[in-house]
Protein backbone atom coordinates (compact mmCIF):
# COMPACT_ATOMS: atom_id res chain seq x y z
CA UNK A 1 0.00 0.00 0.00
CA UNK A 2 2.84 2.60 0.92
CA UNK A 3 4.40 1.01 -2.66
CA UNK A 4 1.40 2.84 -4.59
CA UNK A 5 1.15 5.75 -2.26
CA UNK A 6 4.50 6.65 -3.13
CA UNK A 7 4.17 5.99 -6.76
CA UNK A 8 0.78 8.41 -6.92
CA UNK A 9 3.05 11.05 -5.25
CA UNK A 10 5.97 10.73 -7.78
CA UNK A 11 3.46 10.85 -10.46
CA UNK A 12 1.48 13.77 -8.97
CA UNK A 13 4.88 15.61 -9.19
CA UNK A 14 6.02 14.76 -12.06
CA UNK A 15 2.52 15.93 -14.04
CA UNK A 16 -0.06 17.73 -11.54
CA UNK A 17 -2.91 16.39 -13.45
CA UNK A 18 -2.06 12.04 -13.05
CA UNK A 19 -3.81 11.97 -9.99
CA UNK A 20 -7.11 13.56 -11.82
CA UNK A 21 -6.67 11.11 -14.47
CA UNK A 22 -6.34 8.37 -12.09
CA UNK A 23 -9.56 9.50 -10.46
CA UNK A 24 -11.38 9.59 -13.77
CA UNK A 25 -10.59 6.51 -14.64
CA UNK A 26 -11.03 4.69 -11.62
CA UNK A 27 -14.54 6.98 -11.75
CA UNK A 28 -15.10 5.65 -15.47
CA UNK A 29 -14.55 1.69 -14.72
CA UNK A 30 -16.36 1.45 -11.54
CA UNK A 31 -19.51 3.25 -13.33
CA UNK A 32 -19.67 0.32 -16.02
CA UNK A 33 -22.79 -1.51 -16.42
CA UNK A 34 -22.94 -4.97 -15.28
CA UNK A 35 -25.44 -5.08 -18.34
CA UNK A 36 -24.15 -7.60 -21.04
CA UNK A 37 -23.97 -6.36 -24.68
CA UNK A 38 -25.80 -8.65 -27.70
CA UNK A 39 -21.73 -9.06 -27.91
CA UNK A 40 -20.73 -10.86 -24.96
CA UNK A 41 -19.11 -13.78 -25.01
CA UNK A 42 -20.88 -16.16 -22.53
CA UNK A 43 -18.60 -18.10 -19.95
CA UNK A 44 -18.74 -21.90 -19.95
CA UNK A 45 -16.94 -24.47 -18.84
CA UNK A 46 -13.34 -24.81 -18.79
CA UNK A 47 -13.11 -28.18 -20.16
CA UNK A 48 -13.89 -27.87 -24.20
CA UNK A 49 -13.31 -30.56 -27.20
CA UNK A 50 -12.11 -29.57 -30.76
CA UNK A 51 -16.06 -28.35 -31.96
CA UNK A 52 -16.06 -25.78 -29.31
CA UNK A 53 -12.77 -24.95 -30.37
CA UNK A 54 -13.41 -23.94 -33.48
CA UNK A 55 -17.15 -22.77 -33.26
CA UNK A 56 -15.08 -20.05 -30.55
CA UNK A 57 -11.76 -19.50 -33.08
CA UNK A 58 -14.25 -19.08 -36.05
CA UNK A 59 -16.84 -16.49 -34.57
CA UNK A 60 -15.09 -13.75 -36.35
CA UNK A 61 -12.03 -11.88 -37.79
CA UNK A 62 -12.31 -8.73 -35.77
CA UNK A 63 -11.33 -7.75 -32.31
CA UNK A 64 -13.20 -9.69 -29.08
CA UNK A 65 -16.20 -8.23 -28.06
CA UNK A 66 -15.97 -6.15 -24.85
CA UNK A 67 -18.66 -6.93 -22.25
CA UNK A 68 -18.69 -3.85 -19.87
CA UNK A 69 -18.96 -6.29 -16.39
CA UNK A 70 -18.26 -5.43 -13.33
CA UNK A 71 -14.69 -7.05 -13.64
CA UNK A 72 -13.59 -4.12 -16.06
CA UNK A 73 -12.53 -1.97 -13.05
CA UNK A 74 -9.86 -4.63 -12.01
CA UNK A 75 -8.47 -3.62 -15.99
CA UNK A 76 -6.95 -0.58 -14.75
CA UNK A 77 -3.92 -0.95 -12.20
CA UNK A 78 -2.20 2.43 -11.69
CA UNK A 79 0.54 0.43 -9.69
CA UNK A 80 1.44 -3.15 -11.68
CA UNK A 81 3.81 -6.05 -10.56
CA UNK A 82 5.99 -6.67 -13.30
CA UNK A 83 9.84 -8.79 -13.03
CA UNK A 84 12.24 -6.35 -12.57
CA UNK A 85 11.32 -2.96 -11.85
CA UNK A 86 14.97 -1.66 -9.82
CA UNK A 87 16.91 1.30 -11.04
CA UNK A 88 13.83 2.29 -13.64
CA UNK A 89 14.54 5.67 -15.55
CA UNK A 90 12.48 8.28 -15.37
CA UNK A 91 9.73 9.11 -18.33
CA UNK A 92 10.56 11.93 -19.87
CA UNK A 93 7.36 14.42 -19.78
CA UNK A 94 6.34 16.14 -23.23
CA UNK A 95 4.01 18.78 -24.05
CA UNK A 96 1.69 18.99 -26.93
CA UNK A 97 3.59 21.42 -28.48
CA UNK A 98 6.65 19.62 -28.64
CA UNK A 99 5.08 16.69 -30.15
CA UNK A 100 3.63 18.70 -32.48
CA UNK A 101 6.86 20.26 -34.10
CA UNK A 102 8.83 16.90 -33.56
CA UNK A 103 6.02 15.37 -36.05
CA UNK A 104 5.83 18.21 -38.75
CA UNK A 105 2.29 19.00 -37.50
CA UNK A 106 1.33 15.32 -37.24
CA UNK A 107 1.31 15.04 -41.04
CA UNK A 108 -0.33 12.54 -43.02
CA UNK A 109 2.91 11.20 -44.86
CA UNK A 110 4.46 10.80 -41.58
CA UNK A 111 1.98 8.43 -40.33
CA UNK A 112 3.86 4.74 -39.76
CA UNK A 113 0.73 2.81 -38.41
CA UNK A 114 -2.57 2.73 -37.09
CA UNK A 115 -4.82 0.96 -34.56
CA UNK A 116 -7.57 0.93 -31.95
CA UNK A 117 -5.85 3.27 -29.65
CA UNK A 118 -5.12 5.75 -32.47
CA UNK A 119 -2.46 6.98 -35.12
CA UNK A 120 0.99 6.21 -34.84
CA UNK A 121 3.50 8.92 -36.22
CA UNK A 122 7.51 9.06 -37.14
CA UNK A 123 9.19 12.00 -35.66
CA UNK A 124 12.44 13.27 -34.06
CA UNK A 125 13.64 14.81 -30.85
CA UNK A 126 16.59 16.09 -29.36
CA UNK A 127 19.06 13.50 -27.26
CA UNK A 128 18.64 13.40 -23.92
CA UNK A 129 15.33 15.66 -23.99
CA UNK A 130 12.11 16.69 -25.08
CA UNK A 131 12.44 19.36 -27.53
CA UNK A 132 11.99 18.77 -31.10
CA UNK A 133 14.76 18.01 -33.13
CA UNK A 134 14.88 18.41 -37.35
CA UNK A 135 14.01 15.31 -39.62
CA UNK A 136 17.07 13.39 -39.95
CA UNK A 137 18.96 14.61 -37.01
CA UNK A 138 18.57 13.61 -33.00
CA UNK A 139 16.75 10.70 -31.99
CA UNK A 140 13.95 9.13 -34.06
CA UNK A 141 10.45 8.29 -32.10
CA UNK A 142 7.44 6.97 -33.04
CA UNK A 143 4.15 8.70 -31.52
CA UNK A 144 1.50 6.95 -30.64
CA UNK A 145 -1.96 9.75 -30.14
CA UNK A 146 -4.97 8.53 -28.60
CA UNK A 147 -8.41 8.84 -30.21
CA UNK A 148 -10.13 11.79 -27.84
CA UNK A 149 -13.59 10.30 -28.25
CA UNK A 150 -12.36 6.75 -26.75
CA UNK A 151 -12.43 5.70 -23.00
CA UNK A 152 -11.41 2.10 -23.70
CA UNK A 153 -8.07 4.09 -25.58
CA UNK A 154 -7.62 6.03 -21.97
CA UNK A 155 -7.88 2.67 -19.88
CA UNK A 156 -4.87 1.04 -22.35
CA UNK A 157 -3.29 4.61 -22.22
CA UNK A 158 -2.70 4.42 -18.91
CA UNK A 159 -2.04 0.35 -18.49
CA UNK A 160 0.95 1.45 -21.22
CA UNK A 161 2.27 4.07 -19.29
CA UNK A 162 1.92 2.02 -16.31
CA UNK A 163 3.87 -0.91 -17.26
CA UNK A 164 6.45 0.04 -19.79
CA UNK A 165 7.07 2.50 -17.63
CA UNK A 166 8.98 -0.13 -15.18
CA UNK A 167 9.20 -2.89 -17.66
CA UNK A 168 12.73 -2.64 -19.27
CA UNK A 169 14.05 -5.84 -21.16
CA UNK A 170 15.86 -6.16 -24.63
CA UNK A 171 12.71 -7.77 -26.76
CA UNK A 172 10.12 -5.03 -25.04
CA UNK A 173 10.04 -1.35 -26.99
CA UNK A 174 11.36 1.16 -25.31
CA UNK A 175 9.01 3.84 -23.93
CA UNK A 176 10.65 7.26 -23.84
CA UNK A 177 7.89 9.14 -22.31
CA UNK A 178 3.93 10.47 -22.90
CA UNK A 179 2.39 13.84 -23.05
CA UNK A 180 -1.19 14.29 -21.08
CA UNK A 181 -2.37 17.48 -21.66
CA UNK A 182 -6.00 18.63 -21.19
CA UNK A 183 -7.89 15.87 -23.19
CA UNK A 184 -4.68 14.63 -25.34
CA UNK A 185 -2.44 11.70 -24.69
CA UNK A 186 0.34 10.75 -26.50
CA UNK A 187 3.29 8.15 -26.06
CA UNK A 188 6.75 8.59 -27.40
CA UNK A 189 8.69 4.90 -28.07
CA UNK A 190 12.22 4.49 -29.63
CA UNK A 191 11.34 4.13 -33.23
CA UNK A 192 11.31 0.65 -35.31
CA UNK A 193 13.14 1.37 -38.19
CA UNK A 194 11.52 -2.58 -39.94
CA UNK A 195 8.02 -2.10 -38.84
CA UNK A 196 6.29 -5.07 -37.93
CA UNK A 197 6.01 -8.85 -38.11
CA UNK A 198 2.54 -8.67 -40.07
CA UNK A 199 4.09 -6.64 -42.13
CA UNK A 200 7.20 -8.71 -43.42
CA UNK A 201 5.07 -12.13 -43.83
CA UNK A 202 1.84 -10.82 -45.47
CA UNK A 203 2.31 -7.57 -47.03
CA UNK A 204 5.85 -7.79 -48.48
CA UNK A 205 6.53 -8.85 -52.27
CA UNK A 206 9.62 -10.63 -50.82
CA UNK A 207 9.29 -13.37 -48.27
CA UNK A 208 10.90 -12.89 -45.10
CA UNK A 209 13.80 -15.67 -44.75
CA UNK A 210 13.50 -18.75 -42.59
CA UNK A 211 16.76 -17.80 -40.28
CA UNK A 212 14.71 -14.26 -39.64
CA UNK A 213 11.83 -15.90 -39.05
CA UNK A 214 13.48 -18.33 -36.34
CA UNK A 215 15.33 -15.04 -34.96
CA UNK A 216 11.95 -13.36 -34.37
CA UNK A 217 10.59 -16.41 -33.19
CA UNK A 218 13.28 -16.59 -30.60
CA UNK A 219 13.16 -12.59 -29.31
CA UNK A 220 9.43 -12.54 -29.53
CA UNK A 221 9.70 -15.86 -26.86
CA UNK A 222 12.09 -14.33 -24.66
CA UNK A 223 10.07 -11.34 -24.48
CA UNK A 224 7.08 -12.93 -23.13
CA UNK A 225 9.20 -15.03 -20.96
CA UNK A 226 10.49 -11.97 -19.28
CA UNK A 227 6.87 -11.16 -18.47
CA UNK A 228 5.97 -14.50 -16.94
CA UNK A 229 9.18 -15.04 -15.15
CA UNK A 230 9.05 -12.35 -12.24
CA UNK A 231 8.03 -13.30 -8.87
CA UNK A 232 5.21 -10.93 -9.96
CA UNK A 233 4.14 -12.15 -13.58
CA UNK A 234 2.36 -9.83 -16.49
CA UNK A 235 0.39 -11.53 -18.98
CA UNK A 236 0.52 -9.70 -22.39
CA UNK A 237 -2.98 -10.98 -23.59
CA UNK A 238 -2.22 -9.45 -26.81
CA UNK A 239 0.34 -11.56 -28.32
CA UNK A 240 -0.07 -10.87 -32.38
CA UNK A 241 2.10 -10.44 -35.38
CA UNK A 242 1.31 -6.65 -35.66
CA UNK A 243 2.34 -5.84 -31.95
CA UNK A 244 6.08 -7.84 -32.89
CA UNK A 245 8.20 -5.03 -33.97
CA UNK A 246 11.77 -5.24 -35.76
CA UNK A 247 13.95 -3.40 -35.48
CA UNK A 248 17.16 -2.57 -38.86
CA UNK A 249 18.66 -6.21 -37.41
CA UNK A 250 15.61 -8.01 -37.25
CA UNK A 251 15.41 -7.95 -33.24
CA UNK A 252 12.18 -8.59 -32.07
CA UNK A 253 10.68 -6.55 -29.34
CA UNK A 254 6.96 -6.28 -28.14
CA UNK A 255 5.00 -3.15 -28.17
CA UNK A 256 1.49 -2.02 -27.10
CA UNK A 257 0.93 -3.30 -23.91
CA UNK A 258 -2.59 -1.19 -23.20
CA UNK A 259 -3.90 -4.93 -22.48
CA UNK A 260 -1.31 -6.24 -20.03
CA UNK A 261 -2.60 -7.42 -16.91
CA UNK A 262 -1.04 -8.51 -13.89
CA UNK A 263 -0.51 -12.06 -13.61
CA UNK A 264 -2.01 -14.15 -10.40
CA UNK A 265 -0.19 -14.51 -7.36
CA UNK A 266 0.19 -16.52 -4.23
CA UNK A 267 -2.40 -19.88 -4.47
CA UNK A 268 -4.21 -18.06 -7.32
CA UNK A 269 -4.80 -20.24 -10.49
CA UNK A 270 -5.60 -16.96 -13.06
CA UNK A 271 -7.19 -14.01 -13.44
CA UNK A 272 -10.86 -13.16 -13.94
CA UNK A 273 -10.91 -10.58 -16.31
CA UNK A 274 -13.15 -8.79 -19.24
CA UNK A 275 -12.29 -10.78 -22.76
CA UNK A 276 -10.25 -8.81 -25.19
CA UNK A 277 -7.88 -9.18 -27.58
CA UNK A 278 -8.16 -10.32 -30.90
CA UNK A 279 -10.25 -13.54 -32.50
CA UNK A 280 -7.92 -16.21 -34.34
CA UNK A 281 -5.00 -15.90 -31.45
CA UNK A 282 -7.12 -15.60 -28.17
CA UNK A 283 -7.09 -19.03 -25.98
CA UNK A 284 -9.83 -20.44 -26.44
CA UNK A 285 -10.59 -21.12 -22.68
CA UNK A 286 -9.95 -17.17 -21.95
CA UNK A 287 -12.49 -16.73 -24.17
CA UNK A 288 -14.89 -19.04 -23.28
CA UNK A 289 -14.53 -18.19 -19.72
CA UNK A 290 -12.77 -15.08 -18.99
CA UNK A 291 -10.20 -16.88 -16.87
CA UNK A 292 -6.45 -15.27 -17.94
CA UNK A 293 -3.43 -17.51 -17.35
CA UNK A 294 0.32 -16.97 -18.74
CA UNK A 295 -0.97 -20.06 -20.84
CA UNK A 296 -3.07 -17.99 -22.45
CA UNK A 297 0.17 -15.94 -23.97
CA UNK A 298 1.78 -19.65 -24.79
CA UNK A 299 -1.44 -20.23 -26.74
CA UNK A 300 -1.35 -16.85 -28.81
CA UNK A 301 2.67 -17.17 -29.27
CA UNK A 302 1.75 -21.00 -30.98
CA UNK A 303 -0.75 -19.33 -33.34
CA UNK A 304 2.07 -16.83 -34.55
CA UNK A 305 4.38 -19.41 -34.94
CA UNK A 306 2.11 -21.09 -37.44
CA UNK A 307 1.76 -17.93 -39.46
CA UNK A 308 5.97 -17.82 -39.67
CA UNK A 309 5.62 -21.30 -40.66
CA UNK A 310 2.86 -21.42 -43.54
CA UNK A 311 2.49 -17.54 -44.42
CA UNK A 312 -1.11 -17.41 -43.72
CA UNK A 313 -3.39 -15.55 -41.33
CA UNK A 314 -4.69 -16.83 -37.90
CA UNK A 315 -8.04 -16.18 -39.84
CA UNK A 316 -8.78 -15.31 -43.43
CA UNK A 317 -12.46 -15.01 -44.54
CA UNK A 318 -10.68 -15.46 -48.49
CA UNK A 319 -9.80 -18.78 -47.80
CA UNK A 320 -11.83 -21.65 -48.42
CA UNK A 321 -14.12 -22.71 -45.78
CA UNK A 322 -11.93 -25.37 -44.18
CA UNK A 323 -9.00 -22.80 -44.24
CA UNK A 324 -10.07 -19.84 -42.88
CA UNK A 325 -9.22 -20.92 -39.15
CA UNK A 326 -5.45 -21.33 -39.60
CA UNK A 327 -5.25 -23.43 -36.21
CA UNK A 328 -8.07 -25.97 -37.05
CA UNK A 329 -6.59 -26.08 -40.31
CA UNK A 330 -2.99 -26.93 -39.97
CA UNK A 331 -3.76 -28.78 -36.54
CA UNK A 332 -3.82 -32.38 -38.23
CA UNK A 333 -0.16 -31.52 -40.22
CA UNK A 334 1.15 -30.32 -37.45
CA UNK A 335 1.92 -34.18 -36.06
CA UNK A 336 2.52 -36.39 -39.09
CA UNK A 337 6.55 -35.81 -40.73
CA UNK A 338 5.51 -36.63 -44.40
CA UNK A 339 2.55 -34.12 -44.84
CA UNK A 340 4.15 -31.46 -42.31
CA UNK A 341 6.07 -29.62 -45.22
CA UNK A 342 2.43 -29.23 -47.34
CA UNK A 343 1.85 -26.49 -45.10
CA UNK A 344 5.17 -24.77 -45.29
CA UNK A 345 4.84 -21.28 -46.65
CA UNK A 346 5.73 -21.91 -50.47
CA UNK A 347 7.12 -18.27 -51.06
CA UNK A 348 10.45 -19.88 -49.35
CA UNK A 349 11.28 -22.51 -51.68
CA UNK A 350 12.77 -24.95 -49.57
CA UNK A 351 14.91 -22.54 -48.36
CA UNK A 352 14.69 -23.92 -45.05
CA UNK A 353 15.75 -26.31 -42.47
CA UNK A 354 14.19 -29.26 -42.70
CA UNK A 355 14.90 -30.40 -38.69
CA UNK A 356 13.65 -26.60 -37.70
CA UNK A 357 10.43 -26.95 -39.73
CA UNK A 358 9.91 -30.42 -37.66
CA UNK A 359 10.91 -28.61 -34.25
CA UNK A 360 8.45 -24.99 -34.54
CA UNK A 361 5.94 -27.27 -36.01
CA UNK A 362 6.27 -29.62 -32.69
CA UNK A 363 6.39 -26.34 -30.08
CA UNK A 364 3.46 -24.40 -32.31
CA UNK A 365 1.58 -27.93 -31.43
CA UNK A 366 2.27 -28.66 -28.02
CA UNK A 367 1.62 -24.32 -27.15
CA UNK A 368 -1.92 -24.84 -28.80
CA UNK A 369 -2.52 -27.87 -26.86
CA UNK A 370 -6.39 -27.73 -25.92
CA UNK A 371 -5.16 -28.16 -21.93
CA UNK A 372 -4.30 -24.95 -21.08
CA UNK A 373 -1.76 -26.73 -18.59
CA UNK A 374 0.08 -29.24 -20.92
CA UNK A 375 1.39 -26.31 -23.07
CA UNK A 376 4.98 -25.38 -22.33
CA UNK A 377 6.19 -22.45 -20.58
CA UNK A 378 7.90 -19.88 -22.24
CA UNK A 379 11.02 -20.34 -20.67
CA UNK A 380 10.58 -24.31 -22.23
CA UNK A 381 10.10 -22.52 -25.93
CA UNK A 382 13.02 -20.43 -25.60
CA UNK A 383 14.97 -23.17 -24.56
CA UNK A 384 13.34 -25.19 -27.60
CA UNK A 385 13.59 -22.31 -30.13
CA UNK A 386 17.51 -21.63 -29.31
CA UNK A 387 19.45 -24.25 -31.13
CA UNK A 388 17.05 -24.28 -34.45
CA UNK A 389 19.32 -20.67 -35.36
CA UNK A 390 22.16 -22.27 -36.35
CA UNK A 391 20.57 -25.23 -38.41
CA UNK A 392 22.11 -25.85 -42.04
CA UNK A 393 20.12 -29.03 -43.41
CA UNK A 394 18.13 -26.71 -45.90
CA UNK A 395 15.43 -28.72 -47.71
CA UNK A 396 16.63 -27.37 -51.15
CA UNK A 397 20.31 -29.05 -50.61
CA UNK A 398 17.97 -32.64 -49.43
CA UNK A 399 15.74 -32.01 -53.26
CA UNK A 400 18.77 -31.62 -54.96
CA UNK A 401 20.74 -34.46 -53.32
CA UNK A 402 18.19 -36.77 -53.89
CA UNK A 403 17.75 -35.33 -57.68
CA UNK A 404 21.08 -35.84 -58.09
CA UNK A 405 20.89 -39.50 -56.83
CA UNK A 406 17.88 -40.08 -58.89
CA UNK A 407 19.43 -39.01 -61.87
CA UNK A 408 22.53 -41.01 -61.65
CA UNK A 409 20.58 -43.81 -60.60
CA UNK A 410 18.58 -43.23 -63.71
CA UNK A 411 21.34 -42.66 -65.99
CA UNK A 412 23.22 -46.12 -64.39
CA UNK A 413 19.60 -48.13 -65.18
CA UNK A 414 19.48 -46.25 -68.43
CA UNK A 415 23.53 -47.37 -69.47
CA UNK A 416 22.65 -51.16 -67.96
CA UNK A 417 19.97 -51.22 -70.13
CA UNK A 418 21.82 -50.00 -73.45
CA UNK A 419 24.46 -52.67 -72.55
CA UNK A 420 22.06 -55.12 -72.28
CA UNK A 421 20.66 -54.64 -75.34
CA UNK A 422 23.95 -54.08 -77.11
CA UNK A 423 24.78 -57.81 -75.60
CA UNK A 424 21.79 -58.98 -77.04
CA UNK A 425 22.04 -57.79 -80.59
CA UNK A 426 25.61 -58.94 -80.95
CA UNK A 427 24.48 -62.50 -79.70
CA UNK A 428 21.82 -62.28 -82.07
CA UNK A 429 24.63 -61.19 -84.81
CA UNK A 430 26.79 -63.66 -83.89
CA UNK A 431 27.22 -67.24 -86.16
CA UNK A 432 26.77 -69.28 -83.73
CA UNK A 433 23.26 -67.70 -83.29
CA UNK A 434 22.48 -68.11 -87.22
CA UNK A 435 22.08 -72.27 -86.98
CA UNK A 436 24.73 -72.26 -89.79
CA UNK A 437 28.19 -73.92 -89.92
CA UNK A 438 31.30 -73.12 -92.02
CA UNK A 439 33.33 -76.57 -92.38
CA UNK A 440 36.98 -75.10 -93.32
Amino acid sequence: MRRRERREREMANKCGCWAALKRGVKGACSSSSSTDSPNTIPRTSLVYDAVTETRYLNASNRELAVPQDAQASTDVVIDPPGPEKKDVPQLLQFNFQELKSATGNFRPDSILGEGGFGYVFKGWIEENGTAPARPGTGVTVAVKSLKPDGLQGHREWVAEVDFLGQLHHANLVKLIGYCIEDDRRLLVYEFMQRGSLENHLFRRALPLPWSSRLKIALGAAKGLAFLHGGTEPVIYRDFKTSNILLDSEFNAKLSDFGLAKAGPQGDKTHVSTRVVGTYGYAAPEYVMTGHLTSKSDVYSFGVVLLEILTGRRSMDKNRPSGEQNLVAWARPYLGDKRKLFQIVDPRLQLNYSIKGVQKVAQLAYYCLSRDPKSRPSMDEVVKGLTPLQDLNDLAIYSYHSRSSQQGRRKKKAEGNRQLSQTQSKSIRDSPLNTGKHHCI
